[in-house]
C-alpha cells in the first residue's frame, strides 16, 4: 500500500487492494446470496458453514480465525474477479 505523506496526515493509497471497504459480514452475505450455505460449505470446509449456518456464528469464527478468513476472502475474490470477467465478455 502506497503512502502519500503529508505534514498533518498519512495518506493511504488502497486504489490495489480490492477489499478496501468490504467488510467481513459483507462479503459473507453476498456469497451467501450467490452459493448459499450448501456450496460454501463444500468449497471452504469449515463447521460454521455446514452444521447449523448462521451469519453470526460464521463472523464470530471467522473473526477469530485467520485461515479461515483468509480462505472466505479468497472465494469471494474469485467470484468478483470471475463475475467482472463475464460482465466484459
Amino acid at each position: 500500500m502506497k503512502q502519500i505523506h503529508n505534514s498533518k496526515f498519512i495518506i493511504h493509497d488502497s486504489d490495489n487492494d480490492p477489499l478496501h471497504g468490504v467488510t467481513l459480514k459483507m462479503m459473507l452475505v453476498e456469497l451467501l446470496e450467490q452459493y448459499g450455505w450448501e456450496q460454501m460449505g463444500r468449497a471452504i470446509e469449515i463447521r460454521c458453514f455446514i452444521h447449523e449456518p448462521s451469519i453470526a456464528s460464521s463472523l464470530k469464527f471467522l473473526r477469530r480465525t485467520p485461515w479461515a478468513r483468509d480462505k472466505v476472502e479468497e472465494l469471494y475474490l474469485r467470484w468478483k474477479l470471475e463475475d467482472s470477467e463475464q460482465q466484459r465478455s
